[in-house]
C-alpha cells in the first residue's frame, strides 16, 4: 500500500474515534475494538456478519436507548475496527508468505 493510502486510512480511523460526535470515545474505542458495548449484539454482528444485521439489530440498539446517529457511529466504528484487523491479519500473512 502507498504511503498516501496508509495516512487516509489513519486519518479516517482518528476521526472516527477522537472527533466529537453523538457517543463518547470511549464508545466508539470499544466498538472499534469489538469490546463491551451497549449494543454488543449488533457490533458483533457488524464485525463477525455484517450481511446478517436486520432491522431487528438496530430496533434492539433503539431499545437500548441509543439514537440512529449513535447507533451510526458505533457501526461505522465497529467496520473500521474489523477492516483493520483483517488488513493487519493479511498482511502479516503475506510477510510470512
Amino acid at each position: 500500500m502507498s504511503e498516501a493510502v496508509d495516512r487516509l486510512r489513519k486519518r479516517v480511523i482518528e476521526r472516527a474515534l477522537h472527533e466529537p460526535g453523538k457517543t463518547t470515545g470511549d464508545a466508539r474505542r470499544a466498538a472499534f475494538d469489538n469490546r463491551e458495548s451497549p449494543v454488543a449484539a449488533l457490533i458483533e454482528k457488524v464485525t463477525k456478519n455484517a450481511w446478517k444485521v436486520t432491522d431487528e439489530d438496530v430496533a434492539a440498539a433503539k431499545q437500548a436507548g441509543l439514537s440512529d446517529d449513535e447507533i451510526f457511529e458505533l457501526v461505522v466504528c465497529a467496520a473500521l475496527g474489523q477492516s483493520m484487523r483483517q488488513l493487519n491479519s493479511a498482511r502479516a500473512a503475506l510477510e510470512d508468505a
